[in-house]
């Protein structure tokens, strides 16, 4: 007979739970999501179990990482389906609290990140956003105090901002990158992809395939700058706008000026229609 999946709502029965864990000895990976599962969670968690003896997953939506502009109350929240999701992976312990917990009345304390945040990508065009995240993550982290953390590399950028809060805070804790999963044609999953018509969704695929050509270009030490130009109207033509085409520094996010500046990731963000889009991709580049 199946083992029911065991859910908390609260930081103290997280806390109760994953001691019980540590008592037997057991490692701990955390996994943390807002829900709306898809096959490109599944697969860390996948990597957490492989990781460490228990998983934890946390589900929250979390209202610091949204501007007015942005619909809270439009997130998806597909709650029965996740949790079926993640009992068929064997999930240890799923912590889904209600907002008041993790933001009670008069709280008032909040991360400005800085360092990768600051980098003129995604911070650009959502100022509030990684604000929102490194709190929440931040308390995640100290709430659970896993092992292990692990956090898509599609979200390049947040996955910076998350090592650097560890490293800065000096949290006992490792972050590790899970491999951004695909359709068959390079489209990233992404919960955003349902929102794309049936021409854009064959549109869509251009984003992949313009990183992988222009990231080739780079291996064999083109001009930067006249690849990057060429990989943006390659997107462009394909009906997107385009919130940026990058080349940057692997580990830090600083702008290049050549392939010779590396390690080197290309990332992108643009609206096809009215749904945008991110994608990144490393430049594996030759050793002289």
């Amino acid at each position: 007979m199946a083992v029911p999946l065991r859910v908390v709502r609260t930081v103290k029965a997280l806390r109760a739970t994953i001691a019980g864990f540590r008592s037997r000895k057991s490692s701990i990976a955390l996994v943390p999501t807002m829900g709306a599962l898809h096959d490109g969670h599944i697969s860390l968690v996948r990597l957490a179990r492989r990781l460490a003896r228990r998983t934890v997953v946390s589900i929250f939506v979390n209202p610091a990482q949204f501007a007015p502009y942005e619909d809270f109350g439009r997130y998806p929240r597909t709650w029965k389906v996740d949790i079926a999701a993640l009992a068929a992976e064997k999930t240890d312990l799923v912590f889904a609290p209600e907002v008041a917990e993790l933001y009670p009345e008069g709280f008032a304390t909040r991360i400005a990140p800085e360092g990768p945040a600051l980098a003129g990508l995604e911070d650009k065009f959502r100022p509030h956003f990684f604000g929102g995240v490194a709190t929440i993550v931040a308390k995640l982290l100290i709430a659970a105090l896993p092992d292990i953390a692990i956090f898509g590399e599609k979200d390049y950028q947040q996955l910076l901002v998350i090592r650097r809060l560890v490293r800065d805070l000096a949290l006992p804790i490792k972050i590790v990158g899970g491999r951004t999963v695909r359709e068959k044609d390079g489209l990233a999953l992404s919960s955003r992809n349902v929102y794309l018509t049936p021409d854009e969704r064959k549109a869509a695929p251009i984003l992949h395939r313009t990183l992988q050509e222009s990231a080739a270009a780079l291996v064999g030490r083109g001009s930067l700058a006249e690849i990057m130009a060429h990989g943006k109207m390659a997107i462009e033509r394909a009906g997107f706008k385009i919130d940026y085409f990058e080349a940057r520094h692997a580990e830090t996010l600083v702008p290049i000026a050549s392939p010779k500046e590396g390690p080197i990731r290309l990332l992108v963000a643009a609206k096809l229609g009215t749904t945008r889009l991110i994608d990144n991709l490393g430049v594996p580049l030759k050793r002289s």
